[in-house]
């Protein structure tokens, strides 16, 4: 049950921090660095960390999701309800891990002078497949809870 607990924090607490940060990042510091003027050094810095955390909370979350996923599906018969939900939010975060290591390669793309459209609307991407991937995450919730309550 302990283990239980410290892996649904984890997760929880992880998905926050990537989504919450996203929003952080998109609607407060990136627009409060454009207003301030050029200064690169802090601009890096703050991509530098950011990164770090999102490359931590990734690690975090796989790990612990995959404990998860295993533990609710070992349990008790879900359903196809819930099913389908998990494998729409499955493919919800690889899309998000794909696009934050798209992300994460940023210096190198710069280096070679290479802005793509997507490359331009990967943040936004990412923030709005964070906020699906916690709605869905709602979604089993509830339908597991539904599940049991019929047992």
């Amino acid at each position: 049950m302990l283990v239980h607990l410290i892996m649904r924090a984890a997760h929880t607490l992880a998905g926050a921090a990537w989504v919450g940060g996203s929003i952080m990042y998109l609607l407060v510091v990136m627009p409060a660095l454009r207003a301030g003027g050029p200064a690169p050094l802090i601009s890096s810095q703050v991509a530098s960390l950011f990164k770090r955390m999102v490359n931590a909370c990734m690690g975090i979350m796989v790990l612990t999701g995959a404990y998860l996923t295993v533990d609710r599906l070992t349990q008790t018969t879900l359903g196809w309800a819930y099913l389908a939900t998990l494998i729409a939010k499955v493919v919800l975060v690889i899309a998000m891990l794909i696009t934050a290591i798209y992300l994460g390669q940023s210096n190198i793309r710069r280096l070679a002078k290479q802005t793509t459209r997507f490359s331009k609307l990967a943040p936004q991407l990412m923030l709005a497949l964070g906020i699906l991937v916690f709605i869905l995450g709602a979604l089993l919730n509830i339908l597991y809870e539904n599940t049991i309550a019929l047992h």
